[in-house]
């Protein structure tokens, strides 16, 4: 079967994520998630999507739409990667091993709060961690250049800083061997994706001869954050830190909301100038895709299915 002719005119918005042993499959109302059991079952949860971009008009206009996906993937990415591990028995073992005092505190008063107090708490602490990783060290670290170069140059030094600390992130963790499996899933996913926008069957031996790479994918999102950031910072030409501090604070968003546009249109078009935007991030999912095996491509499969029972239109 010939990859290329997979996947190259999108014809729905379903998108996914791997998970831990398993795929998650998102619809416009539902996503389904598919786990690999201990017993090597597959075990299937559907829930509704929610988040704010179910709250009304306004997270759904341009830029505010970024927004709210981008806070709404990351609680919902939270939220099944913990039950996922859960589903796979992983949890468990680390729950039997130890429970500390201070989480059997917790569990006597928060009751069924607990987790999505975890949830919160772990999104409000990567966000936190995101931000000062790939935008305040940046400026920092651009910040012993401002004697050598002029002021609009600090920009894309710091861009390219960005840059820089982002694949040197990604390098790092697709060294992890609990990373590499979790990789494969997502590469289970894209292939799934692309078997089914290209109006074949949903089968094991369909999705295999599909490509790994998408152009929705959320690698070529942050990498197109990282490159919009460089853009729209140029015109922030300013060499007093604190001001370049909370200037990225404050376009946070806005970027990701423009960097979400960038994406979207680029994932339900094709020509020369989309290419050339998604070229760099499908060459960036060749590190954090790998190829499935078919077990890990039936599981995907039964993500995608169970988000079309309901979905089907």
């Amino acid at each position: 079967m010939d990859e290329k002719k997979c996947g190259l005119k999108p014809r729905n918005n379903i998108g996914g994520q791997a998970v831990i042993e398993g795929v998650m499959m998102r619809g416009k109302k539902i996503y389904a998630m598919a786990v690999r059991n201990p017993e090597g079952g597959i075990t299937i949860e559907k829930k509704d999507c929610g988040g704010l971009g179910t709250k009304g008009a306004f997270f759904r206009l341009p830029i505010l739409r970024g927004i709210a996906a981008f806070v709404d993937s990351l609680v919902l990415g939270t939220r099944i990667l913990m039950r996922s591990a859960e589903l796979a028995g992983e949890a468990l073992l680390e729950e039997e091993e130890s429970t500390s005092k201070f989480e059997k505190f917790l569990q006597e008063k928060l009751g069924e709060k607990l987790g999505d107090v975890m949830i919160y708490t772990s999104v409000t602490i990567s966000m936190i961690l995101g931000v000062l990783l790939f935008f305040m060290l940046p400026v920092w670290l651009g910040n012993f250049f401002k004697t050598m170069v002029p002021t609009w140059a600090l920009g894309i030094i710091e861009g390219l800083l960005r840059i820089g600390i982002f694949l040197l992130y990604i390098f790092a963790i697709s060294r992890m061997k609990e990373i590499q499996r979790v990789f494969q899933y997502h590469g289970a996913e894209h292939k799934t994706i692309n078997c089914f926008e290209s109006g074949k069957e949903l089968t094991v031996e369909n999705a295999m001869g599909c490509t790994r790479l998408h152009k929705r994918c959320g690698t070529s999102f942050l990498l197109i954050v990282m490159i919009v950031s460089m853009i729209v910072l140029f015109f922030v030409r300013t060499d007093v830190i604190w001001i370049r501090f909370v200037s990225r604070l404050i376009l946070v968003p806005i970027i990701a909301g423009l960097s979400y546009e960038i994406i979207r249109w680029a994932g339900t078009s094709d020509g020369k100038l989309v290419n050339i935007i998604s070229f760099p991030g499908m060459c960036l999912q060749k590190i954090t895709t790998s190829e499935p095996d078919a077990s890990q491509l039936e599981t995907a499969i039964a993500a995608m299915k169970g988000v079309l029972e309901d979905e089907a239109q």
